[in-house]
C-alpha cells in the first residue's frame, strides 16, 4: 500500500508497489492487492485495520515526512487505536544527524505507541512496525535499504519461482493450450500477456509457483505443446 496524492492522480508512478510485490513473492508471499491511497487519515486508517484483520503481511509506503500532508504515523496509529510518542532515543540521533533542522528531523520520532522503530544509517523519517503492518519512506531508495532490514523476519511460506518466455503468436491461437495448461499444472500461475508491435503480434507466457516440480512440469508441458502448435 503505498500513500500521496501524488500518485493517485497520477503525477508519480507507484514504482514502490511493483518492486515491493515482486520482493514479497520471491520471500514466498503470495500478493494479493496493491494499492494507493491519498493522503487521508481516516481513509488510510480504515483500510489499514480492515487489511491487517485479513491478511498476514501489510506493507505500507510513505507519508512518513514532517509537512502537512505526510499524514501515516497518525493514521497508522488511528488504525491501531493507540496514539502517537515521541521515542527519545530515536528524536536524539535526528537531532543528531540534522543539525540544521533539528526540531523539524525530531518531528519524524513521533511514532504510534508500541511500534518498533526502523532506521537506515543515510535515511530521513524512520520506519516502524506496528502489529502485522510494516511502514516504510516513500522515497524508493530509503525505502528498498529499509526493506531489506526486515526481509528475513517477515518469513513467508516458499519462495514463489517463475519462468517466463515470449512467443511470437496471438493469444487466440493458444488460447486453448493456456486452458489446458491450467488444467493440467493446477498449483502452476499462468499468465499471458499480449504485445502488438511493428513486427506482428507476440505473446509473453508467465508461469508463477511456490512448488518448482511443480513449475518444471508445467514449463516442459506449456513449451511442448507450444513448440508443437508453432506458437
Amino acid at each position: 500500500m503505498t500513500i500521496g496524492n501524488e500518485l493517485v492522480s497520477g503525477d508519480v508512478a507507484n514504482t514502490n508497489g511493483s518492486w515491493l510485490a515482486a520482493r514479497l513473492e520471491r520471500l514466498g508471499f503470495e500478493v494479493i492487492l496493491i494499492a494507493a491511497l491519498p493522503d487521508e487519515e481516516q481513509r488510510v486508517a480504515e483500510f489499514v485495520r480492515a487489511q491487517a484483520e485479513e491478511v498476514d503481511v501489510v506493507v505500507v509506503t510513505g507519508g512518513l515526512g514532517g509537512t502537512p500532508d505526510d499524514l501515516t504515523r497518525e493514521a497508522i496509529g488511528a488504525a491501531f487505536g493507540v496514539p502517537l510518542e515521541e521515542q527519545p532515543e530515536v528524536a536524539a540521533r535526528l537531532r543528531e544527524r540534522f543539525t540544521g533542522a533539528q526540531e523539524y528531523a525530531a518531528r519524524w520520532a513521533q511514532l504510534p505507541a508500541g511500534s518498533r522503530p526502523l532506521e537506515i544509517p543515510r535515511g530521513g523519517a524512520p520506519g516502524f512496525v506496528i502489529g502485522n503492518v510494516y511502514v516504510l519512506p516513500g522515497l524508493p531508495a530509503e525505502m528498498e535499504a529499509m526493506f531489506d532490514t526486515v526481509a528475513d523476519e517477515l518469513g513467508g511460506a516458499s519462495p514463489i519461482g517463475s519462468w517466463r518466455r515470449t512467443y511470437r503468436t496471438t493469444e487466440s491461437r493458444i488460447v486453448a493450450v493456456l486452458e489446458a495448461a491450467g488444467e493440467q499444472h493446477p498449483s502452476v500461475r499462468i499468465g499471458s500477456y499480449p504485445s502488438f508491435g511493428a513486427d506482428g503480434s507476440t505473446v509473453e507466457i508467465v508461469l508463477k509457483s511456490s512448488d518448482p516440480e511443480a513449475l518444471a512440469a508445467a514449463q516442459a508441458w506449456l513449451q511442448r505443446e507450444l513448440d508443437e502448435l508453432g506458437g
